[in-house]
């Protein structure tokens, strides 16, 4: 069995503040301590990763594959990763944070560095893909990133098996998807810019030991996949983007910052969605 390592970064340990996860052309002219901090992050970033291979190898994978599933998808250090890995990065991927879920093998995913939905009190750095995207809606119940990215997984047959982030990131992830996905909190949020964290060297401990179970349950779950005729609904926080978002085709309007669509399948799903951020990414003002 081979796994495929979904990589975020806001749910690492130590990372409360989004200084800390913008790369530096995010950050065109701040302080210079701003990108010491951007760097710091993605080596905790990359030695979590690493944890997490060396679990997965440990619990009898035959190979990891990481993909780069945070912003520009270029934070990960390459010459720190565990030499047994492949890696993917990039961001114009058809599969977004979960590419490579389609290559012959892979068993199961991870998810490493993951945080809550948006709206979630008391979860750092707390989103669903980008500022504008309030809510996401599968068949009536709003899930994040975590629930977007186990349907996509779920079209190939795969199923999550581990999820690192902070408590409500965890907590979300389970939920959704089952106890039987092997959970892993790195940090307690007391709000969006706060938390209490272990060490980081507990927590990649924690996530080796996390990360070695969930490769040996994985054959016992089962994927998430797109029930038959089932409604998504995005909703953004304006309506200049619903007015865009409702010109594709398949894609109508829902409510005042709302579009819904039915896709048919996981595949479909990924694409439209894709489609709708891109046409809802729209300046405020003409």
């Amino acid at each position: 069995m081979k796994v495929l390592i979904s990589a975020d970064m806001e749910g690492t340990c130590g990372v409360v503040s989004w200084v800390q996860v913008m790369p530096p052309e995010v950050v065109a002219g701040v302080e210079p301590s701003s990108t010491a901090e951007y760097e710091r992050a993605r080596a905790r970033m990359t030695a979590e990763v690493n944890a997490a291979i060396e679990g997965a190898l440990a619990g009898g994978a035959d190979e990891v594959i990481v993909n780069d599933s945070h912003d520009g998808m270029r934070n990960l250090l390459p010459d720190d990763l565990h030499p047994a890995c492949r890696w993917i990065s990039g961001n114009d991927k058809p599969l977004g944070m979960v590419q490579g879920v389609d290559l012959d093998g892979i068993g199961a995913v991870f998810y490493t560095g993951y945080h809550a939905k948006a709206g979630t009190p008391a979860a750092p750095l707390a989103h669903t893909w980008t500022g504008f995207l309030n809510d996401v809606r599968v068949a009536g119940r709003s899930v994040g990133e975590y629930g977007i990215n186990a349907l996509v997984a779920g079209h190939f047959g795969v199923p999550v098996a581990l999820v690192t982030g902070d408590d409500q990131a965890v907590a979300q992830t389970r939920a959704l998807l089952g106890d039987g996905v092997v959970g892993v909190v790195v940090k307690e949020g007391y709000s969006t810019f706060a938390a209490l964290h272990l060490h980081p060297q507990e927590a990649r401990r924690r996530i080796r030991a996390g990360a070695e179970e969930a490769a040996r349950t994985a054959k016992d779950l089962r994927p998430w996949t797109l029930p038959a005729g089932c409604r998504i609904e995005l909703e953004f926080d304006h309506q200049s983007r619903a007015d865009q978002a409702a010109y594709i085709p398949t894609v109508a309007r829902s409510g005042e910052r709302a579009v819904a669509f039915a896709p048919q399948d996981g595949l479909a799903f990924a694409h439209t969605f894709r489609a709708v951020m891109k046409a809802a990414t729209v300046r405020m003002s003409p």
